[in-house]
């Protein structure tokens, strides 16, 4: 019986199961995470190798002239030693880990998701999935409302790959699309891109590209030529809070 029920083990029937319960599902990038990770036992005795989560999401790339959904492995934590679990024994396994800096948040199509693997040697390793809710901090937070206060609408945000210049630890970056609805961009800009390469909490630098409105024959000539966008690198803090409006306002007017 026993050969038997380790066969059925190795093909995923009457393993080892796993269950991951996390504290909270809404979390800022740089916020700590934590949870438990319950481990039932199957049918038959079996080791357990290791025990890992992995941050995941998906981008957007280019193939063959079409865009496809690319999984990605963000980041990926171990939790334990080798063990053995007996046939019904349960185990809980508790663990914290602090999310990265360049987690994207989750707006649009964009879904963050931990995922909870063990693995067992000669079986199908159980696994888990559970979904987080990530949102932007303090920061970017305020810049993203600082835009919409300057008549800015969101129309899309994604993640997609990210071009060599921009490229850093992650081959993605997510990018954040305004269109002006009201106040006085409607009419001198198409739209408005931005991306966020966080340095710490308190401090991020932005990646803004500045889309002008073509006018006249120039104004068509420049656009066929790509001439019609700025782009611009800058840096706010924390401390840039107050006066962010003024500031984005600003740096908007000198390449519109």
């Amino acid at each position: 019986m026993s050969l038997f029920n380790k066969a059925l083990a190795s093909i995923g029937i009457g393993s080892a199961q796993v269950d991951t319960k996390l504290e909270k599902d809404k979390v800022t990038p740089g916020g700590e995470i934590r949870g438990v990770v319950h481990i039932k036992g199957g049918n038959t005795e079996q080791k357990v190798d290791e025990i890992y989560l992995g941050l995941n999401t998906t981008y957007l790339k280019e193939s063959n002239d079409r865009k496809i959904n690319v999984p990605v492995v963000i980041d990926r934590f171990r939790l334990n030693e080798p063990f053995t679990i007996g046939p019904g024994e349960t185990k809980e396994i508790p663990f914290s880990f602090v999310l990265p800096l360049d987690v994207p948040i989750s707006i649009g199509r964009t879904k963050i998701w931990v995922s909870t693997a063990l693995d067992i040697k000669n079986a199908v390793d159980p696994s888990d999935k559970d979904y987080l809710h990530v949102i932007p901090n303090r920061l970017m937070d305020a810049v993203l409302n600082g835009v919409e206060d300057l008549g800015f609408r969101l129309r899309e945000a994604d993640c997609e790959q990210a071009p060599y210049r921009l490229r850093k630890r992650l081959p993605f970056i997510q990018e954040f699309e305004f269109v002006p609805v009201m106040g006085s961009f409607r009419g001198r800009l198409d739209e408005l891109e931005l991306v966020f390469f966080q340095v710490s909490e308190n401090e991020t630098e932005i990646y803004m590209q500045v889309d002008r409105r073509a006018r006249g024959l120039g104004g068509f000539l420049s656009e066929a030529l790509e001439m019609d966008e700025s782009n611009i690198r800058f840096t706010v803090t924390s401390s840039d809070i107050p006066g962010l409006r003024q500031k984005l306002e600003t740096i908007i007017n000198k390449y519109s």
